[in-house]
């Protein structure tokens, strides 16, 4: 099978062009869509999109359908299935447009990506993803070890995290300057801070257990005082690491650099509930856990707006419809007590 198309390539880079400077996607974004366009090619043996017909984008489905998972071996789900069909068909609705094309992609061509409505629905069902209660939180936090540097870092990064909400893209990129520990604020600089969709996020901590607080000061301390860490220096710098005596990299502690990406970050608090004998989380999920924390503790609509605020969101049903969906154990309880 042919690996590539190079009249395809020469349009792609256009295309993906477009989606950075003028639709503002992410680089992210962009890479979903160049593997969503690459499927599809793999579909038609590579043929130039010149040759495009409405069988073309049936068949694709047909593929995905039958297609699996490289990692879990299992058949691609409704929702990933439905996720590349609708990259592709974004394409060739941008790429009916350009010259050479318009003649061969009629008006409606795209619209044959299009799953039936009733696959579009379970694709875009609802589901409940499991976060963890503020006990279970605390209890990990609680059993976590904090003898080395290494340790005491991923300790305070664990309690960071529940008293802010931070995203972890953001908290791996965090600088010791944009925390007022006297103040008790955080402020995400997008010109430094890597937040969501480039926005400016004050936060203040969220009034939490006093120990997790007590931790992130310590940490802070510990880094000004006794690392001799500056304003510019990271809030969680990344683990350094060297050969040792048998020629293998091992950890030897703290570098004065930030993580490239928050994947250190995920396995540290997915390890920290592991091993308290709790299902793994990941630190988004504590997101979810603040929200849950929130509609337990605010009394007035005021109240829970500012509370959404801090998490980041500009509109409060954000937070209502994304994270604060009241859980089925949750729902039963409540509906008992009406009855009560």
């Amino acid at each position: 099978m042919r690996k590539f198309n190079e009249e395809n390539e020469r349009i792609k880079r256009k295309y993906f062009r477009y989606l950075r400077e003028a639709a503002r996607q992410s680089d992210a974004s962009i890479d979903k869509s160049a593997a969503a366009i690459i499927r599809f090619e793999q579909s038609t043996d590579f043929k130039t999109f010149k040759s495009f017909h409405i069988k073309q984008a049936m068949e694709f489905k047909k593929m995905l359908k039958k297609s699996k998972n490289e990692k879990t071996g299992l058949p691609l789900s409704i929702t990933t299935i439905s996720a590349n069909t609708r990259l592709v068909k974004a394409f060739f609705n941008w790429l009916r447009w350009q010259p050479g094309f318009k003649s061969r992609i009629g008006q409606s061509d795209a619209e044959y990506f299009n799953l039936s409505a009733k696959e579009e629905t379970v694709a875009h069902a609802h589901r409940e993803k499991p976060f963890p209660s503020m006990e279970q939180a605390l209890h990990a936090f609680r059993q976590m070890p904090y003898g080395s540097d290494i340790e005491k870092r991923n300790r305070a990064l664990f309690a960071f995290l529940l008293v802010t909400g931070i995203r972890d893209g953001a908290l791996a990129s965090l600088k010791l300057k944009h925390v007022d520990m006297i103040e008790g604020k955080v402020f995400q600089d997008p010109r430094e801070v890597n937040t969501k969709a480039s926005k400016t996020i004050y936060t203040t901590f969220f009034p939490m257990k006093t120990e997790l607080v007590e931790a992130v000061k310590e940490w802070v301390r510990y880094l000004r005082e006794d690392k001799l860490f500056g304003p510019d220096d990271p809030l969680f710098p990344k683990t350094k690491v060297s050969t040792g005596s048998e020629r293998k990299f091992q950890a030897v502690g703290l570098d004065r650099a930030h993580w490239s990406n928050a994947a250190a970050i995920r396995k540290i608090i997915g390890e920290a509930f592991e091993a308290a004998g709790i299902e793994r989380f990941g630190p988004h999920s504590f997101r979810k856990t603040l929200v849950q924390y929130g509609e337990r503790v605010c009394k007035t609509p005021e109240e829970f707006k500012a509370w959404s605020q801090n998490l980041g969101h500009e509109n409060v049903l954000t937070t209502f419809t994304s994270y604060g969906a009241v859980s089925r154990q949750r729902q039963a309880e409540i509906i008992k007590n009406l009855a009560a």
